[in-house]
């Protein structure tokens, strides 16, 4: 009897107060979500930072970062500033998801679509998932990165660019470049280079060096050193394969500030001519997807068969001519022998110029770039077998090792 006494006491006074209490009775709180990682916060920002962009409002982009982080702002000031030199125009950032947990300073990794094209250049817009990084503070959400990640980081988008603009060529160089009319000028020439040969297929030529080879890797999302050794790289902006897709020229200028003049300019010619081509895009022979290029890049350039083939040459003079023309493997960024591979492709475009004129390799390229059979197109255009043109081809290469 004791302890129901206690209850009922206990009862009558909880009654009591309730009565007596003039407060209201209020429910407590259910706990609070203390995960600083709020993808609707982030999409806020984004949205203002599209809308600085679109608008070409610096300061309305520097709000988006944290009060005091004179790095960020400075960033994301350049991104204005870049935008309007390229005349970037659908832009739109999209929050995907998070791509980490948040750290013990509230920050947090994200996958953001991006949306962009150059006005002038572009068909069609560009479209790249690239990381961001956000941070809590209190009731909002700050930007406080882009880049990295392991994601794509398009160059316009990772710092300052110098931008050079004429007619039809459009240069834009990560930082504060003296080099930028040096790459403007060897683009111009290249669109000439390739208006000789192809005149209907005159492109309109982008050309984005990134800071440095780890700046390349990361604007082509490449594992780490891939082009390391590689002096340009023509590709779609956003690794799609995709008709019309925006393709650039991207160089790596650890490597193509060291070439000659000759040499560099080779080099942007060759590229020029995949970007004319839509080369990424293509399923021809890789031999000649390459050596038309280079075909083309060399027909004017006055230097001995001793330099524009020295590589293929020694190898022949070591090991007698190749088996086959040279196929992907030959022409991977990190095969040793890769310079010797490209110049045995040249030759054969030579050879095959040799055989029946420019006017018949200009036709088999592009029958050839647009599905067409090689055995066909060789007996058709040449007169030859696959066999006998290299049976041809690998007595050329036997006559120049002597």
């Amino acid at each position: 009897m004791a302890g129901l006494s206690l209850c009922l006491l206990v009862a009558v006074g909880v009654v009591t107060w309730a009565l007596v209490d003039s407060d209201p009775y209020v429910a407590p709180r259910p706990p609070v979500n203390e995960d600083p990682v709020d993808g609707d916060e982030a999409s806020r920002s984004l949205k203002a930072l599209q809308q600085a962009v679109t608008d070409g409002d610096r300061a309305a982009a520097e709000s988006v970062a944290p009060e005091g982080d004179d790095a960020t702002a400075r960033l994301l000031r350049a991104i204005v500033d870049n935008a309007e030199a390229l005349r970037v125009r659908d832009f739109r950032l999209r929050y995907v998801d998070e791509a980490s947990a948040a750290s013990g300073d509230g920050a947090w990794s994200a996958a953001v679509d991006v949306t962009w094209r150059f006005d002038g250049f572009d068909a069609a817009p560009s479209h790249a998932e690239v990381s961001f990084r956000f941070r809590r503070d209190d009731d909002r959400v700050d930007l406080v990165g882009v880049g990295g990640g392991g994601e794509r980081t398009p160059v316009w988008l990772s710092g300052p660019v110098t931008v050079r603009r004429s007619s039809d060529t459009l240069v834009l160089a990560a930082g504060p470049t003296g080099r930028a009319a040096e790459y403007e000028q060897r683009a111009r020439v290249a669109v000439a280079d390739v208006g000789v040969m192809l005149p209907r297929l005159q492109p309109r030529l982008v050309v984005e060096v990134p800071a440095d080879a780890a700046a390349l890797d990361a604007a082509l999302d490449a594992e780490p050193g891939e082009y390391a050794g590689i002096a340009a790289v023509t590709s779609s902006t956003d690794g799609s394969a995709a008709p019309g897709s925006p393709i650039h020229v991207f160089v790596n200028p650890e490597i193509y500030d060291r070439l000659g003049g000759i040499g560099a300019q080779v080099v942007m010619s060759h590229e020029a001519v995949h970007v004319a081509t839509e080369a990424p895009n293509s399923t021809m022979p890789q031999w000649l997807l390459e050596g038309f290029a280079d075909y083309v890049a060399l027909r004017d350039v006055d230097l001995p068969f001793s330099v524009t083939a020295g590589q293929i040459i020694r190898e022949v003079r070591r090991e007698g001519p190749p088996d086959a023309l040279p196929g992907p493997a030959e022409f991977g960024a990190t095969d040793s022998h890769l310079g010797a591979a490209y110049e045995s492709a040249w030759l054969a475009c030579v050879v095959l110029a040799d055989r029946a004129g420019e006017e018949a390799l200009v036709g088999f390229y592009g029958e050839m770039n647009d599905g067409g059979d090689l055995a066909d197109e060789l007996s058709r255009r040449f007169q030859w077998t696959e066999r006998a043109f290299v049976a041809a081809w690998q007595e050329r290469l036997t006559d120049l090792a002597g």
